[in-house]
């Protein structure tokens, strides 16, 4: 027989002969990777039993989850490795792990790099699940903190996920932060309007109006004097929800327009003021000539 073919020969059943060796490992190995996965659902279940208890913050509670699904998966992997090759040590796999790293961070730069956000959300809470907020071009409610994205659902009912890297690197503003949020609110009032009256009638509306809070009281300004009306800002605090926003400025319009209408204060329309003459009358370039001859026969 040719020495090359023997050898070849010689080589595959060395190599079938390794494989039938490694071949309970190998078994065991993806037993205990299936057995993770269960073992990953187990963990996540008493860390987040344990959390309940312990840590009362959400978004600490989800990350507490999430270290224990991911480590879980970690160690058991390791160690599945570690029986499915019994020649592989400890060692090895953390070099291995090393040279990997570099290559992996390169490829997955971006992952990583939302991963680490997540985990920064989670850990220094800038908002929390539930509140509204304003992300880059989306606003919504805070529906769910992962280690890779936030999401975000819409007021129109769209879900929207964000990256972290995007929500922890620019302005996020967190309408719901506090217990109170601002309306500004303009209205014209006609130039023979009493301002005092006008000041008194809106103020009354906005004291009686339902959902306006006491506390921060409401304001009424006069900010100018505009084309065609003197312009007022009505400002009033209800609670930060936007549909409650949205519905106590529906009532608010409503209520300045019947008291307007009620005690006479006319809300006008933009008036525009046009001068009409006779050009056969009026002859601006005659009237400029007859101008300088009377100039000169007086000089």
């Amino acid at each position: 027989m040719n020495p090359l073919l023997e050898r070849i020969q010689t080589s595959l059943l060395d190599l079938v002969g390794q494989f039938i060796q490694l071949l309970p490992g190998i078994v065991v190995g993806l037993v205990l990777v299936a057995l993770t996965g269960y073992a990953a659902k187990v963990a996540q279940r008493l860390a987040r039993k344990m959390t309940q208890r312990l840590v009362p913050s959400r978004s600490l509670q989800l990350l507490a989850v999430q270290v224990a699904r991911i480590g879980t998966w970690v160690i058991g992997i390791i160690i599945a490795a570690v029986i499915a090759f019994p020649d592989l040590r400890l060692g090895d796999i953390i070099g291995l792990l090393g040279l990997g790293s570099v290559a992996i961070g390169f490829a997955f730069q971006d992952i990583f790099k939302n991963f680490l956000a997540g985990i920064l959300l989670l850990v220094e809470e800038p908002f929390r699940l539930g509140d509204q907020v304003v992300m880059s071009d989306y606003e919504g409610t805070v529906e769910a903190i992962k280690i890779r994205s936030t999401q975000l659902r819409t007021y129109t009912g769209e879900l929207v996920e964000i990256p972290n890297s995007i929500v922890f690197t620019n302005p996020v503003r967190v309408l719901t932060a506090f217990r109170s949020r601002r309306t500004d609110l303009d209205i014209g009032v006609d130039y023979t309007t009493p301002l005092p009256l006008a000041k008194q009638t809106f103020l009354a509306v906005i004291n009686r109006a339902d959902g306006v809070l006491s506390d921060p009281a409401p304001e009424v300004d006069v900010v100018g004097f505009g084309e065609s009306s003197i312009d007022f800002k009505v400002r009033y605090w209800t609670t930060p929800q936007i549909a409650e926003v949205r519905r106590v400025k529906s009532r608010v319009a409503i209520a300045l327009k019947a008291a307007c209408d009620e005690a006479g204060i006319s809300i006008p329309y933009p008036i525009r003021t046009v001068h009409m003459f006779d050009q056969t009358e009026f002859n601006e370039s005659q009237r400029l000539t007859n101008g300088a001859g009377a100039g000169d026969a007086s000089s």
